[in-house]
């Protein structure tokens, strides 16, 4: 097992919106291989109650993305209101204009994206009565949404991980025909990316927020 190739492809896989090619058209046969890779992550009780809608129309892509840029403005407002304070030595105060600057460009551009898929996975969140069943439901479909996003990665394709359009869930299910006991778990936009690679981005190290047998306790 290449090691260095499996550690760059886990470090580079970043959330790629500027970079996306928007002009070039995904192989929806490279989708659907990315997918079938995708799948092989774990479910609740072996249940594999995943499911996937790839949105290639364009008049489709237009409706879903107004949701979603409608979603973004609001979030924006929020956070315009309410913004964060970071330390100057903090790796998120760096990044964060660019951020700002880039999901934007997402939000006003999410149409032009040659497609979109929703992982999807069967029961509704809200009808959970519990952390545990909440957490199985989503643990379900969240580590495949990963591996499918680290699978393009490896052909040449980028993609962000996305959840505000989930604002409008029920709007955009109609759109798409999902059914009502189907919860959406995320949208990402998928493109083949301009530039030659991606690098690790700054983070918090682990190590900071790594405790041992007892929380805030460090390595002895």
């Amino acid at each position: 097992m290449d090691l260095t190739t499996i550690d760059h492809v886990l470090t580079s896989t970043r959330s790629v919106r500027k970079r996306l090619d928007l002009d070039r058209p995904v192989e929806p046969e490279i989708i659907q291989e990315c997918l079938e890779i995708a799948i092989q992550a774990p479910t609740g009780s072996n249940q594999q109650g995943y499911h996937f809608v790839v949105v290639t129309d364009p008049e489709k892509r237009a409706a879903v993305a107004e949701h979603y840029r409608n979603a973004f403005m609001i979030y924006a407002g929020m956070r315009a209101a309410s913004p964060h304070s970071y330390e100057s030595d903090d790796p998120r105060a760096e990044s964060a204009p660019q951020v700002a600057s880039s999901a934007m460009y997402l939000a006003d551009n999410m149409a032009r994206v040659p497609a979109l898929i929703l992982p999807c996975i069967d029961g509704r969140v809200e009808n959970s009565d519990s952390t545990l069943t909440q957490a199985s439901l989503y643990g379900s479909i969240l580590p495949a949404t990963w591996s499918l996003m680290l699978a393009l990665r490896a052909r040449g394709l980028g993609s962000s991980w996305t959840t505000l359009h989930l604002m409008f869930e029920k709007e955009v299910a109609e759109i798409l025909s999902i059914p009502d006991d189907v919860t959406q778990a995320a949208l990402l936009p998928v493109a083949y990316f301009t530039g030659e690679d991606f690098k690790p981005a700054r983070r918090i190290p682990a190590r900071e927020r790594t405790y041992w047998d007892t929380w805030g306790a460090s390595e002895a």
